[in-house]
């Protein structure tokens, strides 16, 4: 399956089926390792790993449970920005996959670009689009979130 075009894929809409090439292109561009893989490589560096684990971007795809490699910085550690956004996403009440679909994805509030390629930019600009993304239709569930894979 070829991963989508980050230029042309439309952008994520809550609530909607997110399509499984969105899942695909993360990772094959960033990588998408399970949720042990990452507890076991962080027990591997630092002493108490829970801190970081709590902080994980996570997608729920059938029975497994994957972490998003755009997350993390060269030494394991997560990415202020993307812990900041992804904190703000919560308080949003934005399912983890909606979120991590909509790091990945053409932004319509950020002129087409996509959140995670923004990331070393100021926050304000991706922020506001979280919050645009966050109180859009469909976007917050207090059930648990279907997955697609």
């Amino acid at each position: 399956m070829t991963p989508p075009n980050p230029t042309t894929a439309p952008p994520v809409l809550c609530g909607q089926a997110i399509p499984p090439a969105v899942w695909e292109g993360i990772r094959t561009e960033f990588g998408l390792p399970t949720l042990a893989q990452v507890r076991s490589r962080l027990t591997s560096i630092h002493a108490d790993p829970e801190p970081i684990m709590r902080q994980l971007v996570r997608i729920f795809l059938g029975d497994e449970v994957l972490c998003p490699g755009y997350q993390f910085t060269e030494t394991l550690e997560v990415k202020p920005a993307v812990r900041d956004l992804f904190a703000r996403a919560m308080e949003l009440r934005i399912a983890h996959n909606y979120f991590s679909a909509w790091m990945t994805t053409p932004c319509p509030a950020l002129d087409g670009r996509r959140p995670v390629d923004l990331l070393h930019h100021p926050t304000p600009p991706i922020l506001h689009a979280l919050e645009r993304f966050g109180t859009s239709k469909n976007t917050t569930t207090k059930q648990k979130v279907k997955t697609w894979n």
